[in-house]
């Protein structure tokens, strides 16, 4: 499974690096978030005892991987049109490695782009911990492995690119908006609070802001690293139920 995965990866990161400008165009989004709204944020007193950008910084890293994770899988879904799935599927490569490599391949993906993301944070005045950045980074890793394999398994469930950016869409928006990637939800009315409580991105915000602001020891980051690692638990079962449904 692990030389299956390794050679999935592979594939998949080559065919990345040959499209430099999708890397590219993938981080214009954040990079306009931290450039155009964080300096709005400055001096504003957010609830967190902290700066300004040690809440947009995480936030953002998180919309990054919501965003980014959430529609991998249309191509996987243009794979299986084009019949390239159908191909591989009939190699000697297990049916789980195909959905794992890729998924490895977004994380990778990711995670360099959170990176240069980080930086920029730190150039416009963003001031973190080294070791609360590593364990922001790695929650964040973690969430975008569940929600890469979650498209995935999307992917083999509908027919078209439409219905898929149609179902993306349509669940990305609103948790968006529930997770406070913007600003920290304690800022909302108690009704939209009360409401963000079930959205599991809230606690994974909430839990890399705190790693950021070096409280290592709150509960806050505690139950954050627990949602997120059972929501990728889940959404991994998920995308290989899926995945292993699809005729070979």
């Amino acid at each position: 499974m692990l030389t299956d995965t390794g050679i999935v990866f592979g594939r998949a990161l080559r065919a990345t690096l040959r499209s430099r400008t999708n890397v590219l165009f993938a981080m214009l989004q954040p990079l306009l978030f931290l450039a155009l709204f964080g300096p709005l944020l400055t001096g504003l007193d957010l609830g967190t005892g902290g700066s300004s950008w040690q809440v947009l910084v995480p936030g953002v890293l998180v919309q990054l991987a919501l965003l980014g994770g959430s529609f991998v899988g249309i191509g996987l879904l243009m794979d299986r049109n084009l019949g390239v799935l159908d191909r591989l599927r009939v190699t000697p490569v297990r049916p789980l490695a195909l959905l794992l490599g890729r998924t490895l391949r977004d994380v990778v993906q990711l995670l360099t782009q959170a990176l240069a993301l980080v930086l920029l944070g730190l150039a416009f005045g963003l001031r973190a911990p080294l070791a609360g950045v590593a364990i922001g980074l790695l929650l964040v890793g973690v969430l975008a492995a569940a929600l890469s394999a979650l498209s995935y398994g999307l992917a083999t469930l509908v027919r078209t690119v439409a219905e898929f950016a149609s179902v993306a869409n349509t669940a990305a928006m609103p948790l968006m908006l529930l997770s406070g990637l913007l600003l920290p939800m304690t800022l909302a009315p108690a009704w939209l609070d009360g409401a963000s409580r079930a959205v599991p991105f809230r606690y994974t915000v909430d839990a890399v802001r705190e790693a950021f602001l070096g409280h290592y020891a709150s509960g806050t980051l505690a139950l954050g690293a627990a949602v997120t690692v059972a929501l990728a638990a889940l959404c991994v079962l998920a995308g290989a139920r899926a995945f292993r449904r699809q005729p070979a």
